[in-house]
């Protein structure tokens, strides 16, 4: 194996820097909150974030190693649809020649040991906005085997609850949770090292599925293939677990077994808050750094989705093309938070494959909910592609596969205690394939064997938004109400009417006069986008021209109210004035809710 630089993390944040891949928050930060704020809204970028200067602490704070993977496919020389093929041979070649880690007797996580443990010292962030405190979410645990001494290497979420106190969140079924068992038994104390702020090789040992890092084998080592050489660990001070040579931070721990506390809320990967619940309590007994330390640290987001997945993905790849004859490729979505969506790419061979390929995903990697099986013409890593092989293919009577009370990821809140549904979409054609489901394909061109000419194109601006109208000023009433005031207009329309000469008007036909001045009930009944403010402006035309049309129209019988009984034979009773109208009468009563 030829050595990398990708086991020390100053070495890759000084090659992220000479790539343009860095970008360096210089402006002071608070670690509460703002920090990840800011990285929230670098998410996913084409380069990692350092904060240079992060308030009340000496040291930076680095993120973002992982959530783009073409950061990490370019410190490996890789390209990054290839990462998990990548993993899976190094997986597969430590498992057919691990090589075990190596012991120096110093190395840099040594060049300084605190006098007093305070772990407010280090700049640890407080990320969502309803987490409980400040949490090492990106730190490896290394432990051993109280009976055997095996070691292992895990990532589990630390809460800081005091200046040498920490709250322990342990994976249900991990090993680390049968070593405090086995140590309770033996009535010992468990120890256990924090090692912040490493390299991918040992992230992604410590990240490797249970099914793939076996249980008896000291799953460090996967860390070396990883690196291009064995993994370098210096001696613990105060027990015999041992701390990574090239951290930035180790923290000597020491858990008493049956000493539990509150721990959390905490957002975790899955997207939701974990909830308040009673956990290991974690003693701080010695703290090491580098001379010039940085604090890594991983959102809930994309990073952690990349790097369990990848992980999840190259497991779950080699195992399936080792059982389902055709599978080509894995993918676990964002949208399935990196660990509970498999899409499955297969090449059929033969009817009923795409089926087993997804019993075979559900018992290789327990965490996952869904898994989706499709053709290799399908992108399985564009979800469009995806959504049209299951709008096109998947028949919903045949191609869903159900699976109640399995077990799965407790963090997931639909599999509370560990148990809840899964679900598989066979969105694969028919076997053999029928021509009405090929894809239309065209032509593959390079472009840049092209003259193209003309912009580069750009979005279209958005037109600006009108200003709204300015308001209508109220009268100096304290009960000012706009209805009162249409009423009131509406009868000095008319007054002003009565007392002034018309202006000049062309002559107006009977029939049009007629119907120049609608009542607003009918108005309504006719409009088919009746507008108040329409018919207010009709209106109040209308009574403007009332005095030059009521001469030109002629005499007409007022018609027949129910307030007004005409008697037959008798004389219709003349017009009400606008001072005997009753309250209906009011044209204002049509905007109060009153009868038309």
């Amino acid at each position: 194996m030829a050595a990398t630089r990708i086991n020390d993390l100053a070495a890759i944040i000084d090659i992220l820097d000479s790539q343009g891949r860095l970008a360096r928050v210089k402006t002071e930060v608070d670690s509460r909150h703002e920090l990840a704020g800011i990285a929230r809204a670098l998410e996913g970028g084409s380069r990692a974030v350092l904060f240079e200067k992060v308030k009340g602490h000496r040291w930076p704070v680095f993120a973002g190693l992982y959530w783009n993977r073409a950061l990490l496919a370019g410190l490996l020389g890789r390209d990054a649809a290839a990462l998990p093929h990548y993993v899976a041979a190094c997986m597969a070649r430590w498992l057919s020649a691990p090589a075990d880690p190596v012991t120096a007797k110093s190395g840099p996580v040594l060049d300084v040991t605190e006098k007093d443990v305070d772990l407010g010292n280090i700049p640890v962030p407080v990320h969502a906005l309803k987490d409980g405190g400040p949490y090492f979410d990106a730190a490896v645990v290394i432990a051993k085997d109280p009976e055997t001494g095996l070691r292992n290497a895990s990532i589990q979420r630390f809460q800081v609850a005091g200046r040498d106190t920490l709250r322990v969140k342990i994976d249900t079924g991990h090993p680390l949770e049968a070593y405090l068992e086995k140590a309770k038994r033996l009535d010992r104390n468990l120890w256990i090292t924090l090692n912040c702020g490493v390299g991918p090789g040992l992230h992604f040992a410590a990240s490797a599925p249970a099914e793939a890092a076996l249980i008896e084998r000291d799953a460090l080592g996967l860390a070396g293939e990883f690196e291009g050489a064995p993994l370098e660990l210096v001696p613990g001070t105060e027990s015999d677990v041992e701390m990574a040579a090239h951290a930035m931070w180790a923290l000597e721990c020491e858990i008493v077994p049956g000493e539990l506390a509150p721990e959390g809320p905490f957002a975790e990967a899955a997207g939701t808050y974990a909830p308040v619940a009673q956990h290991p309590v974690v003693h701080v007994r010695r703290v090491h750094r580098r001379e010039r330390p940085i604090f890594q640290t991983m959102l809930a987001g994309m990073e952690m989705w990349n790097a369990a997945g990848l992980l999840g993905e190259a497991h779950l790849l080699a195992l399936l093309q080792r059982q389902v004859p055709g599978v080509t490729d894995v993918h676990f979505t964002h949208g399935g938070a990196g660990c509970y969506h498999a899409v499955v790419q297969i090449a059929a061979r033969r009817a009923g494959w795409s089926k087993q390929a997804i019993l075979a995903a559900f018992a290789a990697f327990p965490p996952l909910k869904m898994v989706t099986v499709v053709d290799d013409d399908v992108d399985i890593r564009k979800a469009e592609d995806v959504e049209w092989a299951m709008a096109t293919r998947l028949d919903p009577a045949s191609g869903i596969v159900r699976i109640d009370n399995a077990f799965g990821d407790g963090l997931n809140p639909s599999f509370p205690g560990g148990l809840g549904p899964k679900v598989g979409f066979d969105a694969t054609q028919t076997f053999p394939k029928r021509a009405e489901y090929e894809r239309v394909a065209f032509k593959a061109v390079a472009l840049d064997q092209y003259e193209i000419s003309g912009p580069a194109p750009t979005l279209a601006a958005k037109p600006a938004r009108a200003a709204p109208p300015p308001p209508i000023k109220p009268t100096a009433s304290a009960d000012w109400d706009e209805n009162r005031w249409l009423k009131r207009e509406l009868e000095a329309m008319k007054r002003e009417g009565n007392g002034k000469a018309a202006p000049a008007a062309k002559p107006v036909p009977a029939q049009a006069a007629a119907e120049a001045v609608p009542d607003a009930a009918a108005a309504a009944r006719k409009s088919k986008d009746w507008d108040e403010d329409r018919w207010l402006k009709r209106e109040l035309e209308a009574m403007k021209r009332e005095p030059a049309v009521k001469a030109s129209m002629p005499a007409a019988k007022p018609p027949a109210s129910k307030t007004h009984p005409v008697a037959p034979g008798a004389a219709a009773p003349p017009p009400l004035r606008a001072a005997e109208r009753q309250p209906d009468d009011d044209e204002g009563s049509f905007f109060r809710g009153g009868a038309a």
